[in-house]
C-alpha cells in the first residue's frame, strides 16, 4: 500500500473503526479547539451539492495536556453537539466524524499538530482502500463553505491529474463586525492579495495563498512531502511552499470558503493575532511593503542563471549591478554558502533554475523584505 511506511514512521495509529467506502474519494478533516461554531460549519457541509465520490469529514477535537479542566469540559461538550448533530444527518453521501478529544503533548499542541493528526487519520484510510489519488481537504471549525464546494474540488483534480494539490478562493465572513473590525480584515485581504500579486511579478513560481482552511493536497503527495508539520502557528504556510517544491498545485476559484475574522490571541500570527493588533492600535494594516522592494527582487530573479557555477571573486562583482537592497542582504545573509551547495548539486542550468528557488524561497523572501523595509524604504499606504 502506497503509505504503509509513512503510517509507521508516523506511528499512526487509527482513532476510527468505521469502515472506509471504496468509493470514498474526498476526506475533509478539521481541527477544532474552543470553536462555538462547529456545527454552523457541519451543517455548510452537509448541505453541500453531492459530488460523485463519497466524502469523510473528520473533526479533531484537540487539547493540550496542560489545558485547563473548563477547556476539557468544553471539548467533551461540543463532542457531544457534533455527535447529536451527526445523528441527525441521513446523508449516504458524506459520513460525519467527531475524533477526540484528543490530548495533544504540550511542546506541540497547537493547529499544527492537531491538523497533521486528522491528515494523517485521512492518509490512513486512503491506504486501507488503496487510494493514492484520494484528496484530503483541510478546513477549519470557524469556516464556511459554498455549495458547490465538494462538487468544484471533485472537478479540478478530475480535470488537472497532474496537479498534487490546489488552494481554494476565499473571502473572510464580515457579517456582524464594528467599522473598525470590517476595515481591518478588509485591509489584511488587500493586503493579502497585493502580497501574492507582487510575488508573481517578480517571478517567484511558487506565489500563493497560503490559508490554513483553504487548500486540498492528494494523499500520495501528502505522504512524499512527508505530512503536515506540527508548527502551532503557520503550518499551512510552511507546508503548501514545501509541497509546491514536489509538483504542481493548481487554484480553485469556481467556490469559496469564508473564514472567520474573528479576534484571536492563540496563536502567535495569522489572521486573529494580526486583527488583534489592529484593534488594540499595535498593528497599522494600512500600510504594506513598498513595491519597489519587489522589483529589485524581480531583478536579481531575472539574472538567476549568471549565479550558476559561478566563482565567490565573479560573485562579488555580479552583487554590485544589483539593486542596493538586494545586494546588501545577501551579504547579510551570507547566501554565498547556499549557492556553492546549490552549484554543488547542480549539473545544468536547467536544473540550477528549479532549485535555486527552494534556496530563495518564500520564507526567505519575506526575511529579505523586513531587511529592505528596515535599510533602504519605508512601508507605502496600502492602495
Amino acid at each position: 500500500m502506497f503509505a504503509n511506511k509513512y503510517l509507521q514512521k508516523q506511528n499512526t495509529v487509527s482513532c476510527l473503526h468505521t469502515p472506509v467506502q471504496g468509493n470514498t474519494g474526498i476526506i475533509v478533516v478539521i481541527p477544532c479547539l474552543d470553536e462555538p461554531d462547529i456545527l454552523l460549519t457541519l451543517d455548510s457541509l452537509n448541505n453541500c451539492d453531492y459530488p460523485l465520490c463519497e466524502v469523510e469529514v473528520l473533526v479533531v477535537i484537540n487539547h493540550s495536556e496542560t489545558a485547563s479542566e473548563a477547556v476539557k469540559r468544553g471539548n467533551l461538550k461540543t463532542k457531544s453537539e457534533i455527535e447529536n448533530r451527526i445523528s441527525g444527518i441521513k446523508n449516504a453521501k458524506i459520513k460525519f466524524f467527531a475524533i477526540g478529544p484528543v490530548e495533544l503533548q504540550k511542546k506541540w499542541a497547537g493547529a499544527g499538530l492537531a491538523r497533521k493528526k486528522g491528515m494523517d487519520e485521512a492518509v490512513h484510510r486512503f491506504n486501507l482502500i488503496q487510494k493514492p489519488d484520494g484528496i484530503i481537504v483541510s478546513l477549519d471549525a470557524d469556516t464556511l463553505v459554498e455549495k458547490n464546494y465538494l462538487v468544484e474540488i471533485e472537478k479540478h483534480f478530475a480535470e488537472n491529474p497532474k496537479h498534487i494539490g490546489a488552494t481554494i478562493a476565499f473571502r473572510h465572513e464580515t457579517k456582524g463586525l464594528s467599522p473598525k473590525h470590517l476595515e481591518g480584515i478588509q485591509l489584511y485581504e488587500k493586503y493579502l492579495f497585493y502580497y501574492r500579486e507582487a510575488l508573481k511579478y517578480t517571478g517567484y513560481p511558487y506565489a500563493m495563498f497560503t490559508i490554513g482552511s483553504a487548500f486540498a493536497v492528494k494523499a500520495e503527495a501528502y505522504v512524499r512531502r512527508g505530512g503536515m508539520n506540527r508548527r502551532q502557528a503557520g503550518e499551512d504556510f510552511y507546508f503548501l511552499q514545501n509541497l509546491a517544491h514536489i509538483g504542481n498545485i493548481g487554484e480553485i476559484s469556481s467556490t469559496k470558503v469564508y473564514p472567520s475574522a474573528r479576534l484571536s490571541n492563540r496563536v502567535p500570527f495569522g489572521t486573529g493575532p494580526i486583527l488583534q493588533k489592529w484593534m488594540d492600535g499595535e498593528e497599522d494594516l494600512t500600510k504594506t511593503y513598498d513595491f519597489k522592494a519587489f522589483t529589485d527582487l524581480k531583478l536579481f530573479f531575472d539574472m538567476k542563471t549568471k549565479f550558476f557555477q559561478i566563482e565567490q571573486s565573479e560573485y562579488k562583482n555580479l552583487l554590485s549591478t544589483l539593486p542596493e537592497s538586494v545586494s546588501d542582504f545577501l551579504v547579510y545573509d551570507n547566501f554565498w554558502i547556499e549557492l556553492e551547495d546549490l552549484n554543488r548539486n547542480c549539473s545544468t542550468t536547467e536544473s540550477f533554475q528549479v532549485r535555486f528557488f527552494q534556496k530563495f524561497n518564500a520564507f526567505k523572501i519575506l526575511k529579505y523584505l523586513n531587511f529592505a523595509h528596515k535599510k533602504h524604504y519605508e512601508t507605502i499606504i496600502m492602495f
